[in-house]
């Protein structure tokens, strides 16, 4: 690594750590639950949160080029601890709703601003190269930490459901004042003009303008795969507690198997930097997907022991390809417009995970959890379907002008 970059990587560790200490992530279903919500109300709230997260996603990502980046993700972590502190003032369901569209709209504010603004400060040092090695070790951080805080939530709810939200919310007020402290601020017209005038001439451009200059048909399909890939494994996390609990594991014992799903997924993108040098994205995405089939058929057998052993073996591959293909968008966006850009590439996102949540709920409740699951496989083939003609084709996701290169031995590109 760079020793430019490592003024900017130490405290972006430092806020994934602190960002992703909730404690309610692995057990907030069966809060819900206990709230007496059913299983399809539960993805009602969760459909919510994605979709509002998804609408605000363009206005946010306009408002962080603008204002700041920082800015923005301060705002959205403040609004996610209020809304966490929230659902533990009620057990009335439209009061659950109000404060599932308040944390969509925190979660859109963060999303898009916190890659674009480590991605520029790095651009700013000269060290973007690094991108993909720093992104894998935020990631990697935050996912361990989540795992981590995932496994003493099991522990702080046997005492009370209190100190596992409120503990949450204070780790994200923790996380501002250090991003606040440590991480300078930037702009989108701060990030262009660091690159020796990059985009020049486009000045008045808006982002929707700058979104159709990029938006290749490689880059639109990548966008849709990739927005499918997330609607099948975020749902997929988040349910397997529902469907570990049907199967006969007890609450603690969910706790630790999510847990260790989690710590599973923070070591492997570690290794997203070799592969996107041996492999690349092109092929790592459909066989994520293939794998996130294959769990999901498997967690149709009935078998506690079964669910649990896929969910371990293959919830941490798809993280490597979350890095690869991150690293890709912000290749093919122009940094004037990068948040926007990578708001409205998360606001597709969000959509397809908000309708996958509301399709698996339905599944699960009118097939049973497991038959539902296995139900649900169909949809990351149909995605891994869409990508063969681009991985065939090797289509172009950039417009540079350059020709990407294409050796033998490696298929990114």
């Amino acid at each position: 690594m760079r020793k430019d970059a490592r003024g900017v990587t130490r405290p972006f560790l430092l806020y994934a750590v602190l960002a992703n200490s909730l404690f309610q992530r692995g057990v907030f279903v069966l809060f819900l639950l206990e709230r007496g919500f059913s299983a399809g109300q539960v993805a009602l709230l969760q459909t919510l949160l994605y979709l509002v997260s998804g609408l605000a996603e363009v206005p946010t990502g306009v408002i962080a080029d603008r204002i700041g980046r920082r800015a923005s993700i301060v705002i959205g972590q403040v609004l996610i601890a209020a809304c966490l502190l929230g659902q533990l003032a009620s057990t009335d369901y439209w009061w659950f709703v109000a404060l599932f569209i308040g944390h969509g709209v925190g979660m859109a504010c963060v999303s898009g601003s916190d890659t674009a603004l480590l991605y520029d400060l790095l651009v700013r040092r000269g060290a973007e190269a690094d991108y993909v090695r720093i992104r894998s070790r935020f990631t990697m951080l935050g996912t361990v930490t989540s795992g981590a805080a995932i496994v003493l939530g099991g522990q702080l709810q046997q005492m009370s459901w209190g100190f596992v939200y409120a503990g949450s919310a204070v780790c994200l007020l923790l996380s501002v004042v250090v991003l606040t402290a440590r991480v300078p601020e930037i702009r989108g017209a701060d990030a262009v003009d660091e690159r020796d005038g990059a985009g020049a001439g486009h000045g008045d451009a808006t982002a929707w303008r700058a979104m159709l200059r990029v938006a290749t048909p490689a880059l639109v399909t990548l966008v849709v795969v990739s927005g499918l890939l997330h609607a099948t494994l975020t749902p997929y996390i988040i349910f397997t507690q529902q469907t570990l609990s049907d199967q006969g594991a007890d609450t603690a014992w969910v706790g630790v198997v999510i847990a260790t799903g989690f710590l599973v997924g923070g070591l492997t993108p570690l290794l997203s930097e070799r592969a996107e040098r041996r492999i690349g994205y092109r092929v790592v995405l459909p066989v994520s997907l293939l794998v996130l089939a294959a769990a999901l058929g498997l967690s149709g057998l009935g078998l506690v022991w079964v669910t649990a052993a896929a969910f371990l073996a293959l919830a941490g591959i798809p993280e490597v390809t979350a890095v690869l293909v991150d690293n890709a968008f912000n290749e093919a966006v122009p940094s004037r417009f990068r948040a926007s850009l990578l708001s409205m590439i998360t606001f597709v996102e969000s959509v397809l995970i908000g309708i996958g949540y509301l399709v698996l709920g339905a599944l699960m409740d009118g097939l049973g959890p497991g038959a539902g699951m296995a139900a649900y496989a169909a949809v990351p083939v149909l995605a891994c379907l869409l990508w063969l003609p681009v991985l065939f084709r090797r289509a172009r996701v950039t417009t540079e002008a350059d020709p990407e290169p294409l050796p033998q031995t490696d298929a990114t590109r």
